[in-house]
């Protein structure tokens, strides 16, 4: 296995991590939490969607296969709709930093294996 492949593995798990602390910490109710709903949608549901990304991506093989790239790509957008930067204007960025970076430093290595498989796979 490549080093750009292992970095994407490593990198979805990071965020599977990552969300289901912060799914667990919603329904435990244990601050901070998210909130339960936005406008768009139930954070629990949406929670256990990137999450069911992420694992899908890591076993089709993130960058195996069109599905994979696809699934591994949204899992890491779909991270940083609950740990991109608008988490820095949240007022509860002092509790929430370590993961908010951690999520943000796994979804550029998702993206940045992604590229990297991209331009492989052009020039082959």
């Amino acid at each position: 296995m490549s080093q750009t492949h292992r970095q994407s593995y490593a990198a979805l798990a990071a965020l599977v991590i990552l969300q289901g602390i912060m799914l667990g910490s919603l329904y435990a109710g244990v601050a901070p939490h998210p909130p339960a709903t936005i406008p768009l949608f139930g954070m629990g549901p949406f929670l256990g969607a990137a999450i069911a990304a992420a694992i899908a991506a890591m076993i089709l093989g993130p960058l195996d296969s069109r599905a994979g790239r696809l699934l591994a790509g949204l899992a890491a957008l779909a991270a940083l709709a609950s740990f991109g930067p608008q988490k820095y204007l949240d007022a509860q960025f002092p509790l929430i930093w370590p993961a908010v970076i951690s999520a943000q430093i796994a979804a550029i290595a998702v993206f940045g294996a992604l590229v990297t498989s991209r331009q492989r796979r052009a020039t082959a």
